[in-house]
């Protein structure tokens, strides 16, 4: 099947240079492209894409509220925040919107593509490290919200130890030596975690806990 594709970017020249990466690739083809997140909005509700590559920085609609939008409009697709800079605390607040990871415009081109498939299969592009670090790096310039306990009341202890031990970036082999488990049944209680919690992905998983308090922002 090909991975359908929207660019959303005010520069046309970026969103022409991410066409042409694309639609080289065989099982990939851009169908469609947006200079502002509200237009990108509409086109992901016109031609239902895979994912999305979506630009921060936009007029009209910026990347973040246009993410919110297509995730609460119960869109299938999987949005990819582009940004310049790795560290940027727009790209935190569109992790928590429910964007399934982040690119930086110099990716190679050989790298987009694999993003673009990766994200396309339900999983989550960044490292779960990756998204703490960033998590804490702006734990105090952008306040994460504190959801009622009662949000997480769905979830049995043992698959709240289990999204703690996601939210502290561990992987599913280490949970499993942790808790004395196989990881099929570490893999079990994933995949319950994210369905009760509405959950896109493991990154989304990370954010969670961390915005829920299960996991506390490191110092220094």
């Amino acid at each position: 099947m090909t991975i359908r594709v929207v660019v959303a970017d005010d520069q046309a020249l970026v969103r022409g240079g991410f066409r042409l990466i694309i639609d080289a690739r065989d099982d990939l083809e851009v169908v469609g492209e947006a200079a502002d997140g509200q237009h990108a909005v509409r086109l992901v509700g016109e031609l239902k894409p895979d994912v999305v590559l979506m630009d921060v920085r936009m007029p009209v609609m910026d990347g973040i509220d246009a993410t919110r939008a297509i995730v609460a409009s119960g869109s299938a697709a999987r949005v990819l925040v582009v940004t310049t800079f790795d560290l940027d605390e727009h790209v935190v607040t569109a992790l928590r919107a429910g964007a399934s990871g982040f690119l930086l415009k110099d990716i190679r081109p050989a790298e987009l593509a694999e993003a673009v498939r990766v994200v396309a299969r339900g999983d989550a592009l960044l490292a779960p490290t990756v998204t703490r670090r960033m998590l804490d790096r702006f734990a105090h310039t952008a306040p994460s919200p504190r959801p009622a306990p009662a949000a997480l009341a769905g979830l049995s202890p043992r698959e709240l130890e289990v999204l703690t031990l996601i939210g502290q970036a561990l992987s599913n082999t280490e949970i499993a030596a942790r808790l004395h488990l196989s990881e099929a049944t570490v893999k079990t209680h994933v995949s319950a975690v994210l369905r009760k919690l509405r959950l896109r992905d493991r990154v989304q998983a990370v954010v969670a806990a961390y915005d829920h308090g299960l996991v506390e922002p490191r110092r220094g």
